[in-house]
């Protein structure tokens, strides 16, 4: 399988780079007043960076047949590594494949995203089985942006892990739902599942939002929404501009 080249889509390597992050964008569209906190000079890093961790993630959970998911993180492994050594295909690696980042490391991480699709057992699990992708993620986000002062990559691995279980939310709904928690919810009727869980992840998400303000206003933004009861409905963007402020502080 192969993913979407600038070619095939007859479209100029920037086009085409514009094009996935506009994908990412129509998704977040609180990023247009969040993004003002991120220095002007990083801001297309940023941009490529969040739009390549969703088609990880898009790819990992979306849809209702996992074999395509499947196929294009094998195709992004490969391409990953590709990028260590000097070569891209993907329109994404314009902006990012020259950065001196872990991709190798995030490679690695892949075939535990494709695993992931499974429903958990309980929470521990849904946490687990994304330690290696949060690590990595954290990894790049401190060689892409310039680290705040005292706070190590290691510090975001939770909120990392925290905002990844809630885009498994916004993609699949009750499937995300760890199995512990469905049986909680059929034995106390009430809002369903994906409420109950949700309530959960609100409950255990950390205090710190990341090690870097990208990361932090990302998972300002992903909390917040979680907060208003709905993972895929955008803010305000008044409340956007609240949340990246104290993601921002954070």
């Amino acid at each position: 399988m192969s993913a979407p080249t600038a070619a095939a889509e007859g479209a100029t390597p920037e086009q085409a780079l514009q094009d996935f992050a506009g994908k990412w964008r129509a998704r977040w569209p609180e990023w247009s007043v969040a993004e003002v906190f991120v220095p002007r000079a990083q801001r297309g890093a940023a941009v490529a960076w969040a739009a390549l961790q969703q088609e990880l993630t898009d790819a990992a959970w979306g849809g209702s047949d996992a074999l395509p998911g499947e196929a294009k993180l094998g195709w992004w492994m490969e391409e990953l590594k590709g990028w260590r050594e000097g070569r891209r295909r993907h329109p994404l690696g314009l902006a990012l494949q020259r950065q001196d980042a872990p991709w190798l490391a995030l490679a690695a991480a892949l075939p535990g995203l494709r695993d992931s699709r499974e429903r958990p057992g309980d929470r521990t699990e849904a946490f687990d089985g994304l330690l290696p992708l949060a690590q990595a993620c954290a990894a790049i986000d401190a060689a892409l942006f310039d680290p705040i002062p005292g706070q190590l990559p290691e510090a975001a691995v939770p909120a990392i892990q925290s905002s990844l279980l809630e885009t498994r939310l916004l993609l699949q709904g009750d499937p995300a739902v760890p199995l512990s928690v469905v049986a909680r919810a059929m034995a106390r009727p009430g809002e369903g599942a994906a409420a109950e869980w949700s309530r959960e992840l609100l409950a255990q998400w950390p205090e710190r939002f990341g090690a870097t303000v990208p990361r932090r206003l990302w998972t300002a933004l992903a909390h917040t929404r979680l907060q208003r009861g709905d993972a895929a409905r955008p803010l305000s963007p008044w409340t956007a501009l609240l949340a990246a402020w104290r993601g921002a502080r954070n």
